[in-house]
């Protein structure tokens, strides 16, 4: 079983589905890409110009000055403290290759020889915080740091936050804290609410487009599946692409030239029939001159299976025309009245079930099917059982008989034309060999389907399906 769809226009979406979240998730990655480098970017050259700039500016100060300017230059996201000695910071032997591209830049704007220490996480949650400053250092981090860095509680620091300390002229200390803005830090959601709005409407742009360019497909598997019914059905409109509109036009070449062989066929054995009358007709005015009986019943015989030939090779080719309208029909009164007339020539007929509701069809036809099947049944069973089962979808009648059913070989080769499992070329004891491509004729013409099994215990199945 496979989840592949088996349509074109299931295909076609999926395609366009894949493809487009391809897409989304390709632009995506390049938006965060970038958006990572920006944020690397403020993180790094424009804090550190600025922490310098702070720096030079401080180091002209007086201790007490530099208490009221540390006051108003102490602002998120960059938080300023000054204490007397470095504090200790966690191990930074391992420096990412931006926290040395940091130093560089602190170091090439406030000389080689000033010291400085520097923390940066290389990922997020690396720590924990509690309480109520915006900064946190790991455990173990000294008392006055360790209140200065402080973040709300439960939040990490993350990849785009650091401390530094730096020693300003004089022997104290100023220490640097920066964190960026939970809303510049967090997942840019508007970002990803705008592109699945946009794969949405992508989505159902396409759904309808789709949908709009496999009509015609579809209308043209309609006409077909219609064709099998009735050659006579309404030939398809040209329109729509070029594409469209040429095999539509093929589509109609086609149907009209079907109409016009089967037309042609049916025409000239019609004609044929009716000029072998006027023989047949004469013939049996001079065998009724032939006065030896047994001679003059040979030849009435032989008169008779002509025309029956002659009359059943017209039948089967109107009934592959199905020239009858479409009406609806009484299935359950049409068997009755089969099973009754049946019964009254002395045959054993059951039957059970019944159909739903009216059938529409060509009443005619399939009288003439269901007919052909009951004969054959009586004729080489004894006797018919005839079941109905109807649902929304489908009608199927049932025909069995208890007779001796078919060689497997044979079975379908039965609905052949003039093939008859009986070896005997005698029309009494096995007819003409068109009954069942008639009838099999009739059920396909109305996007059916009649098939013959052979019954476990005995017998022949003949099961017509035709769909509501």
């Amino acid at each position: 079983m496979t989840l592949r769809p088996r349509s074109l226009w299931g295909r076609l979406t999926l395609l366009l589905l894949g493809v487009l979240l391809v897409a989304q998730m390709l632009s995506a990655a390049l938006h965060f890409r970038d958006r990572g480098e920006v944020l690397k970017h403020a993180t790094g050259y424009n804090s550190a110009q600025r922490i310098a700039g702070m720096v030079r500016v401080l180091d002209g100060l007086t201790p007490e000055q530099r208490k009221s300017v540390v006051a108003e230059l102490d602002l998120p996201p960059l938080r300023v403290r000054l204490s007397e000695k470095p504090q200790k910071l966690p191990d930074s032997s391992h420096e990412s290759p931006r926290a040395e591209l940091f130093h560089q830049l602190l170091h090439l704007r406030l000389g080689r020889d000033r010291p400085i220490t520097l923390y940066m996480p290389n990922v997020p949650s690396e720590v924990q915080g509690e309480g109520s400053h915006p900064w946190t250092l790991p455990a173990g981090a000294p008392p006055p740091m360790r209140h200065m860095m402080m973040r709300h509680r439960g939040a990490p620091i993350s990849g785009y936050s650091f401390i530094i300390q730096i020693e300003l002229a004089g022997g104290q200390w100023a220490g640097f804290a920066y964190h960026l803005p939970e809303e510049l830090a967090a997942w840019p959601w508007d970002l990803l609410v705008g592109l699945l709005i946009l794969l949405a409407a992508v989505l159902l742009v396409s759904f309808f487009a789709v949908r709009w360019l496999t009509r015609p497909l579809s209308e043209l598997s309609e006409a077909a599946d219609q064709l099998g019914k009735d050659i006579r059905h309404a030939p398809l409109e040209e329109k729509g692409p070029t594409e469209v509109r040429r095999a539509a036009h093929a589509f109609n070449t086609m149907q009209q030239r079907l109409a016009r062989f089967v037309e042609e066929r049916t025409r000239i054995l019609a004609a044929v029939s009716h000029d072998l009358k006027t023989p047949i007709t004469r013939m049996r005015l001079r065998a009724d001159k032939i006065e030896d009986p047994a001679l003059r019943g040979k030849f009435e015989h032989d008169l008779q299976e002509m025309q029956t030939l002659v009359q059943s090779s017209l039948d089967f080719m109107r009934g592959m025309a199905l020239q009858e309208k479409t009406q609806p029909l009484d299935i359950n009164a049409l068997l009755d009245s089969l099973t009754e007339d049946a019964q009254d020539m002395g045959s054993n007929v059951e039957i059970s079930g019944e159909a739903l509701g009216p059938y529409p069809c060509k009443p005619l036809a399939i009288k003439r099917c269901l007919s052909n099947l009951l004969d054959n049944a009586v004729r080489y069973g004894g006797g018919a059982k005839v079941r109905i089962d109807d649902t929304l979808s489908l009608l199927t009648i049932t025909i069995d008989d208890d007779g001796p059913g078919l060689p497997e070989d044979l079975v379908e080769k039965v609905f052949e034309p003039f093939f008859r499992a009986e070896p005997s070329r005698n029309t009494k004891t096995g007819g003409t060999g068109l009954g069942l491509s008639i009838a099999r004729n009739i059920v396909r013409g109305h996007g059916g389907e009649l098939v013959l099994k052979n019954r476990p215990l005995g017998g022949l199945e003949a099961v017509v399906s035709l769909p509501r």
